[in-house]
């Protein structure tokens, strides 16, 4: 999926309340490198609540009123949030895995299916929470 692209109509535009950010934020909450960061307390005492952020963030980028949107944005936009918010480098291929799934979700949602449930895509938070769990990539950047 690399290099993809694709457009939002703004009356695509996902809520914060939506199934669409309801399984972002699952995603997240899956994602054993950001949840290694938040339980570690790598962003402060407030790492919980930057993980919501993040989910937030998301959302708002994938709702940009006619806006393409790349693949590679969306890893540097995960990426730098980790690094800013959680002084956290992430090397385990996590990233563009994480990447790679919300744009599959964003793209499911667009194309009709507007019931977008965790169930739906379990296939792609059980990989989440599988696949990068193996590794130990993630680590802060605090001495």
């Amino acid at each position: 999926m690399a290099g993809s692209c694709q457009h939002l109509k703004p009356d695509e535009s996902p809520s914060p309340f939506s199934p669409f950010h309801e399984g972002i934020s699952m995603l997240l909450s899956r994602w054993t490198a950001l949840q290694m960061a938040v339980q570690n307390q790598w962003g402060g005492r407030d790492s919980f609540m930057k993980s919501q952020q993040l989910a937030y963030e998301i959302n708002s980028w994938f709702s940009q009123p006619k806006v393409s949107l790349h693949i590679e944005d969306l890893e540097s936009l995960l990426h730098e949030r980790l690094l800013l918010s959680f002084n956290t480098e992430i090397e385990d291929g996590s990233i563009e895995e994480i990447a790679e799934q919300l744009m599959t979700m964003h793209e499911e949602s667009l194309h009709g299916n507007r019931r977008l449930s965790v169930e739906s895509n379990q296939h792609l938070l059980e990989s989440a929470q599988d696949a990068p769990s193996k590794r130990t990539g993630a680590h802060s950047l605090a001495t």
